[in-house]
């Protein structure tokens, strides 16, 4: 049984890391154990400008070590209003790497989101020219499409006709959580992808109501059934290149994952490689995790891989109950349980 795995130092292609003092209480966690990260723009005001990304950045540098070594991705927030010539300006700017796509009304802060993706044509050929990848959140917001099928229907009716319309389009479909989206990312060309949760990889939604509802196991895209959760297993550690590491960790204060209207989003920054290695081992793959978690994202956005490296130890650990985080506290992913992974040293 292996007792120690070193991997190249991985990236995370989607996190959330928040702003003020939810950015400086959880930034840490994610430079710890990766080298860089695609950083979520849906803050409030969402990151919608250049100028605004290299605001964002500045505060996020800020809020760690000056030695971490930690290089954050920065992403546009994709409106109806965005131009082409802002596309232009995030390309020419060397520090954003994407263009976030939500759905008006999909998850958290996307109120700002696109509602009709037919007006924004033009910018997405803009994206399509330049090279600057389209980072989706694939579900429908019809309240007529069962919640467990809104990212099949999101599928269907907007991504087979976008890809069609934009061969040439650099897109990651993220957070994947169904067969389906296993089965549109393998079907289509070099140019789609997509990122891959350690939640997704190791719950399915019958943990949403495990001895009562569990707010902090909610997430959106929600956790669907079974076979999507073996289906996601079987692509993240098949090898293929059009998988890779995306965590998705998403910060939310204890008080407002607990109330009558709980935030969707799973914390799982603090432990996020050990959890990957969990699934990893659990189907027979370790060998696999090297190219999912820190080769197959960099070489798909034209970037380096890292030079550095982690090394993993087999150690039980206990995960702390609760992280501060401002002046609340933050419920992470398997609170108060073991895990049997612990990051140990970089080098």
């Amino acid at each position: 049984m292996t007792s120690f795995l070193t991997l190249t130092r991985p990236d995370d292609w989607h996190v959330h890391l928040r702003d003020g003092e939810g950015l400086a209480a959880v930034a840490g966690d994610t430079a710890r154990q990766f080298g860089r990260a695609i950083v979520m723009p849906n803050l409030k005001p969402p990151v919608v400008s250049v100028a605004q990304a290299v605001a964002y950045r500045e505060r996020i540098l800020s809020a760690l070590p000056g030695d971490s070594g930690f290089v954050p991705l920065m992403t546009l927030y994709l409106t109806e209003a965005t131009l082409p010539a802002e596309i232009e300006r995030a390309r020419r700017s060397g520090c954003v790497y994407g263009v976030k796509y939500y759905p008006a009304g999909a998850t958290t802060h996307s109120e700002a989101g696109v509602r009709d993706l037919s007006r924004c044509h033009e910018t997405l050929r803009a994206l399509e020219d330049l090279g600057l990848p389209l980072l989706v959140h694939g579900e429908v917001t019809d309240p007529s499409v069962d919640v467990f099928d809104r990212e099949r229907v999101f599928i269907e009716r907007h991504l087979i006709p976008l890809v069609q319309r934009f061969p040439r389009l650099k897109l990651v479909l993220e957070h994947i959580t169904t067969a389906s989206a296993v089965k549109f990312v393998l079907a289509a060309g070099n140019t789609v992808a997509a990122t891959v949760t350690p939640h997704h990889l190791l719950y399915n939604r019958n943990a949403l109501f495990q001895g009562g509802i569990r707010p902090h196991v909610y997430c959106l895209p929600v956790l669907k059934r079974e076979e999507h959760r073996q289906a996601l297993v079987r692509a993240a550690t098949s090898g293929n290149p059009k998988f890779f590491l995306g965590t998705d960790s998403a910060p939310h204060a204890r008080s407002t994952k607990e109330n009558a209207c709980g935030c969707a989003g799973i914390y799982s920054a603090h432990a996020a490689i050990e959890l990957y290695a969990e699934a990893f081992e659990a189907a027979g793959a370790l060998d696999r995790l090297e190219g999912f978690a820190s080769h197959f994202g960099p070489d798909f956005y034209g970037l380096p891989r890292n030079t550095t490296s982690i090394t993993l130890k087999r150690e039980s650990w206990q995960v702390p109950e609760t992280f501060p985080f401002g002046g609340d506290r933050l419920v992470p992913l398997r609170a108060g349980e073991t895990l049997c992974w612990r990051l140990q040293e970089s080098a």
